[in-house]
C-alpha cells in the first residue's frame, strides 16, 4: 500500500480544493446516512480524506473518527475540524486490512468512494465486520464500473504505470452486495447516488 499511501499526499491538496462533482446525490447520501445514525453512536470512517463528509455528519453522531492511508490527507482534515471547531470528530492515519484501525469497536463504520481502491477489499471488510458492534451497522457507497470496463481498463492502466491513477476495482453492484454478505452482514437498504455509472449505497447489519 506504500504507493497508494504517496499517490493520495500527492493528491491530497489538489483533493481538497476540487468541489464535489454531484452535490445533489452527495446531500442525498449524507441524509440517508443521518437517517441510520443516532446521536449516541461512535462511528469509524474508513477513507475519510480531507474530513469534508465526517465534519457534515458530526451533528449526528456522538464521536466520529476519520482515518486515511494519507498523511496529507489527516493533516489538512485536521485543519478543517480545528477552523470549524468541530470537537466531536478525530483524524488518524491508518491503512485499512493491516490491522493500524486498532481493536476498537464501533456503532457504525463508514466508508464512502473508497472500497472500489482496495486490492484487499475481502480483507478489509473482514476487518470492518471485527471493528462493527454486534447488531451496528457498515454504511458503505462505492462507484461499480463492471459495466464500463471495457472502455476504462486500458486508459486506467496505463495511468497507474505513471503513478496517475490508483489501483481501480471493476466490480458490479451484485458483486459489491455479495462481498458485503459473505463478510457477515445482513443488506438493510440499497441504492444508487448517481445512477449512472451506479454509486451503490449500502446499509449492512453485522449479524
Amino acid at each position: 500500500m506504500t504507493t497508494a499511501r504517496t499517490f493520495w499526499d500527492k493528491a491530497a491538496d489538489k483533493y481538497a480544493a476540487s468541489p464535489v462533482k454531484n452535490m445533489p446525490a452527495y446531500e442525498h447520501t449524507l441524509d440517508r446516512v443521518r437517517a441510520h445514525l443516532k446521536p449516541t453512536d461512535k462511528v469509524l470512517e474508513i477513507g475519510c480524506g480531507t474530513g469534508t463528509t465526517a465534519l457534515k455528519l458530526a451533528d449526528a453522531a456522538g464521536h466520529i473518527t476519520g482515518t486515511d492511508i494519507s498523511g496529507r490527507m489527516i493533516e489538512i482534515a485536521q485543519g478543517k475540524a480545528s477552523d470549524q471547531g468541530v470537537a466531536n470528530v478525530d483524524f488518524r492515519q491508518a491503512t485499512p486490512g493491516d490491522g493500524s484501525l486498532g481493536a476498537e469497536t464501533y456503532d457504525a463504520v463508514t466508508a464512502f468512494n473508497i472500497l472500489h481502491l482496495l486490492p484487499n477489499l475481502p480483507a478489509v471488510l473482514a476487518e470492518i465486520h471485527d471493528r462493527v458492534e454486534p447488531g451496528g451497522l457498515f454504511i458503505s457507497k462505492s462507484v461499480c464500473l463492471q459495466g464500463i470496463w471495457r472502455a476504462m481498463w486500458l486508459p486506467v492502466a496505463v495511468m497507474q504505470v505513471f503513478g496517475k491513477a490508483p489501483y481501480v476495482r471493476f466490480m458490479s453492484t451484485g458483486t459489491l452486495e455479495k462481498m458485503i454478505r459473505e463478510a457477515g452482514f445482513d443488506i438493510v437498504e440499497t441504492g444508487d447516488f448517481p445512477k449512472s455509472p451506479p454509486s451503490h449505497f449500502v446499509v449492512a447489519r453485522k449479524v
